[in-house]
């Protein structure tokens, strides 16, 4: 019994790690977005039941995948140690709610985020979401600094600028709503004008202003995500490089020469005993 298993096992690992099915993975999982799209459309019965029937396909195909993967992997906790199959399992789990009465808007949902199933089935897509994910602690201290810079700014142009437009720079709080506005260039320069007219040299306030958050900032957040990607991918390529089989180098062709040589003497030595 334990040897039929592992027999089970092991063909399941090796329709779990066939690019084949990993590719044929990956349409279903785009069909299964592009299904989810037309539902959003006025469509006509019959089509509605023929997508319907679909979903149900791939809500099967998706819960037959996750156990083939989950019978191929050596042991439970090895399958939930990951944190992509946890996710896949709550989106197929999630994906068998019935899609009718109280609870039809949170299946329909669910269904939705079957398409982030394409981020689990990608090795690059992984290396890029992890990235991301690692590189938020870095984030929040830029955006911690930002935010200080954005408190000063805001202050000063409360301070300075509250007379000329109070709908713009009544308090600090508007006021860093207005510099958020001006970060992402949404009609500065008209904003800028109005200041202008009253204080000529208000212009610094801005430039300075823009400088800083949009090119310094801007790079740094893009600095710490290049950096953790980097690194990801190095990861990526160290793990893809241990899976492989090593290939013999100098030194072992060197030892097995030297073995083939041996075991030439003692054949040598085997003859002339016999002789």
């Amino acid at each position: 019994m334990l040897i039929s298993f592992s027999r089970l096992q092991s063909t399941l690992k090796h329709i779990d790690d066939s690019k084949l099915f990993q590719a044929f993975v990956i349409g279903v999982i785009i069909i299964s977005a592009l299904s989810i799209g037309a539902h959003t459309y006025h469509l006509a019965g019959w089509l509605e039941q023929g997508l319907h029937i679909l979903d149900v396909g791939i809500t099967i195909f998706f819960t037959i995948e996750l156990t083939i993967r989950y019978l191929a992997c050596s042991s439970s906790k090895r399958f939930f140690s990951d944190g992509w199959n946890i996710f896949d399992t709550i989106i197929v789990i999630g994906s068998l709610i019935p899609a009718g009465g109280s609870t039809i808007l949170l299946a329909r949902l669910l269904r939705i985020f079957r398409v982030l199933r394409l981020v689990s089935m990608i090795p690059e897509l992984r290396m890029l979401v992890n990235a991301l994910f690692k590189a938020i602690p870095r984030m929040g201290y830029i955006a911690l600094l930002m935010f200080v810079i954005f408190y000063i700014y805001g202050a000063i142009g409360s301070m300075l600028f509250g007379h000329i437009n109070d709908f713009l720079w009544g308090d600090v709080s508007i006021s860093m709503l207005t510099l958020f506005r001006i970060s992402t260039f949404e009609s500065w320069t008209s904003i800028m004008y109005e200041t202008i007219a009253v204080y000529p040299s208000s212009w610094l306030y801005y430039v300075s202003f823009i400088f800083l958050t949009a090119f310094i900032f801007l790079n740094m957040m893009v600095g710490a995500i290049l950096d953790v990607m980097t690194q990801e991918t190095q990861k990526m390529r160290d793990e893809q490089s241990a899976q492989q089989p090593r290939s013999a180098n100098t030194e072992d062709i060197d030892e097995l020469k030297q073995q083939i040589d041996e075991l030439k003497e003692l054949i040598k030595q085997s003859q002339l005993e016999r002789q």
